[in-house]
C-alpha cells in the first residue's frame, strides 16, 4: 500500500500470490509422495512463495502504471509491461528454479522434496504473474488507482514523478548521478561493509540441531537439560562402535578395543562390549564429557577414527566403525562439503550462460556471480554471528550451536536466485536504454532511476516476509528466515543500488563487449522488445 498508494494496486499483487501460494501448498503432500520430503519443505515453500510471488507481480504491476502515466491506453500499457517486465520475470523465474533444483546434484534424498517443492512455487508463482495477473489488470481499468490512502507528502511526490520522465524515481536519478560521480569510493565502500560481515562464515561449524537447541520453555528442552544435569552433558550425544571381530566369540578382542577408547581424556564412560546372537560382532557404547554441540565432541570422534582406533584395528585385526547422533552429523557435514563445489559450479555456469545469452556480454555474468556470491557470504557471516557466536539469538528464542549442515546449501540456491532476480530487473532496464542510445552512463542512470524504487519496495517486503518467519520458534526456519532477510537487505541496498551502479560506470561500453566467436555460438535470447 506504502509503495503503490492504493489499496487496489496493492491488493493485485497480493491476490496473485496468495492464488500461487495456495496451489503450492495442495501440492506439496502430493510431492511428499513421490520423494522423501523433510517436514519443513511446506514452510520453505511457503516463505519463498510469498516473497518471489509478490516481487514478481510488482514489478510488472509498477511497470505497467508507468506505461500508463506516459500517455498509453491501459491495454496498450499492459502489452508494453508484458513484454518487458513479463520477460523480465520469466527470466528471473527460471534462473530462480534452475538454483533450487540444482540441489539434487547433492545427491541427498531428504534435501529432494524441499527443492521441488520450492521450485514448484516459485514455477507457479511466475505462472500466476504472467496469466492471472494480467487478467486482473485488463478487468481492472481504472480502479486499479481508486481508494488511494492519505498518505503524508504524497502530492508533492506525485508532482515530483509528473515532472520527472516516465517510470523514472528522481530521488532515485540523484542517487544514481551521486554513486556515478564517485564510482571508485562507492565500490570500495561496499565492498568492505561485504567482506567485514562474511568473516565470521570463515570459521562456521556445521552440525545438526538436538533438543539442547529449542527454546527454554519446551519440554524436549527440558527433558534435554535434566539429563546433561543428572548425567553429564555427553549423556544426551553417545558413541555407539561396531566391532567385526576376527573370530567368533573374541571377548577380549572387543575389550580391548573398548580399553582403547577409554583411554582418551574426553571419555567418561565406557559400557561392557555386547555380543550379537551369532558372537561375531560386538557393540560398545561409550560417552564423552561434552554435549553434542560441543567442538571437543567432534574433535574426539576424529581423533577415535584418526588415532585410537587404526592403532587397536592394525594390532587385534578387528573392524571398527564409530556410529551415533555425533558421527552421523560429522558424516552428512563431509558429505555436503564435498558435494558442494559441484553444486555450487553447476548453477553459477547454467546462470551465467543464461544471463550471457539474454545480454550478449561477458562482463554482465561474472560481475553478477560475484556480487551473488558476496551477498551469500556475508548473509552466512551473519548467521554465524547470531545462531553460532551467540549474538541476538536469545532474542530470537534460539539456542546457540553449529549452523545446520544443509542451511548454507540451501540459503545459496534460494539467495542466489533471489539476486538474479534484482539482477534481472536492473539490467534489462539499463541494456533496454544501453540498446536505445549507446551511451552507458545514461542507461546506468536511467536504469536505477526506473527500477531502484521498486527493487527497494519488493526488497521490502521480501525482508518483512522472511522476517516473520524468523520469529516461528523453530530453529531451522528461524535460520532461514534471518538469513534470507538480511541476504536480500544486502542485495537490493549495498549491491544493486550501490556495487552494482559503480562498477558499472568504471567499466563503461566495454561492460556490453561480446566476442564475435561467441556470438555466434550462443541463442540469441531477448529479454527486450524488438523495438
Amino acid at each position: 500500500m506504502i509503495t503503490f498508494g492504493s489499496l487496489i494496486a496493492a491488493g493485485v499483487p497480493l491476490l496473485t500470490a496468495i492464488f500461487a501460494l495456495g496451489a503450492t501448498i495442495g501440492l506439496v503432500p502430493v510431492i511428499s509422495h513421490l520423494v522423501d520430503t523433510p517436514d519443513f519443505a511446506g514452510q520453505l515453500a511457503a516463505l519463498i512463495g510469498i516473497g518471489v510471488g509478490i516481487d514478481y507481480a510488482l514489478i510488472v504491476v509498477t511497470r505497467y502504471r508507468a506505461e500508463h502515466s506516459r500517455g498509453l491506453s491501459r491495454d496498450d500499457a499492459l502489452l508494453l509491461a508484458m513484454d518487458t517486465a513479463g520477460r523480465t520475470v520469466f527470466f528471473a523465474g527460471c534462473t530462480v528454479i534452475i538454483a533450487l533444483l540444482g540441489l539434487l546434484l547433492l545427491g541427498l534424498s531428504f534435501l529432494y522434496g524441499a527443492a521441488i517443492a520450492s521450485a514448484v512455487a516459485v514455477l507457479l508463482t511466475m505462472l500466476a504473474a504472467l496469466t492471472l495477473l494480467p487478467a486482473l489488470l485488463s478487468r481492472a481499468g481504472n480502479w486499479i488507482d481508486r481508494l488511494r490512502l492519505p498518505l503524508p507528502g504524497h502530492k508533492a511526490r506525485a508532482a515530483k514523478l509528473a515532472a520527472a520522465a516516465p517510470g523514472e524515481s528522481p530521488a532515485w536519478a540523484r542517487w544514481s548521478e551521486f554513486v556515478q560521480r564517485r564510482p571508485w569510493p562507492a565500490a570500495l565502500v561496499a565492498l568492505l561493509v561485504l567482506l567485514a560481515l562474511a568473516a565470521p562464515a570463515l570459521h562456521m561449524r556445521l552440525g545438526t540441531s538436538d533438543a539442547g537447541l529449542d527454546p527454554e520453555d519446551t519440554t524436549t528442552r527440558k527433558a534435554y537439560d535434566l539429563v546433561a544435569e543428572g548425567f553429564g552433558a555427553g549423556t544426551n550425544g553417545s558413541f555407539l562402535l561396531a566391532v567385526q571381530l576376527p573370530r567368533k566369540g573374541d571377548t577380549a578382542t572387543a575389550k580391548q578395543v573398548a580399553q582403547a577408547v577409554a583411554n582418551d581424556p574426553d571419555v567418561v564412560l565406557v559400557v561392557p562390549p555386547q555380543l550379537s546372537k551369532d558372537r561375531e560382532i560386538a557393540t560398545i557404547t561409550l560417552f564423552p564429557k561434552s554435549g553434542p554441540q560441543d567442538e571437543r565432541t567432534a574433535k574426539l570422534l576424529d581423533r577415535l577414527r584418526d588415532e585410537r582406533l587404526p592403532a587397536v584395528e592394525k594390532a587385534t585385526g578387528a573392524e571398527v566403525y564409530v556410529g551415533g547422533q555425533v558421527a552421523s552429523q560429522e558424516d552428512f557435514t563431509t558429505v555436503i562439503a564435498r558435494k558442494l563445489p559441484l553444486f555450487v559450479g553447476m548453477v553459477v555456469l547454467l546462470s551465467a550462460l543464461l544471463l550471457m545469452a539474454v545480454f550478449r556480454s561477458v562482463f554482465i555474468p561474472i560481475k553478477a556471480a560475484a556480487m551473488n556470491l558476496l551477498s551469500i557470504g556475508a548473509a552466512l557471516g551473519f548467521l554465524t554471528l547470531v545462531f553460532q557466536d551467540g549474538h541476538f539469538a536469545s532474542a530470537l528464542g534460539a539456542g546457540t550451536g553449529p549452523i545446520e549442515s544443509f542451511v548454507p546449501v540451501m540459503m545459496f540456491a534460494i539467495v542466489f536466485g533471489l539476486s538474479m532476480d534484482y539482477e534481472m530487473f536492473l539490467i534489462s532496464r539499463i541494456h533496454e536504454e544501453w540498446l536505445r542510445t549507446q551511451d552507458a552512463t545514461r542507461a546506468i542512470r536511467n536504469g536505477v532511476a526506473t527500477t531502484g524504487r521498486v527493487i527497494t519496495a519488493a526488497a521490502a517486503i521480501m525482508i518483512v516476509v522472511f522476517g516473520s518467519f524468523a520469529l516461528s520458534g523453530q530453529r531451522v526456519i528461524t535460520e532461514f528466515g534471518l538469513g534470507l532477510a538480511m541476504a536480500v537487505l544486502l542485495d537490493a541496498v549495498i549491491i544493486r543500488c550501490l556495487l552494482v551502479p559503480a562498477l558499472m560506470q568504471l567499466v563503461g561500453r566495454y561492460a556490453w563487449w561480446f566476442p564475435t566467436w561467441l556470438e555466434r555460438r550462443l541463442p540469441r535470447v531477448a529479454i527486450e522488445r524488438e523495438s
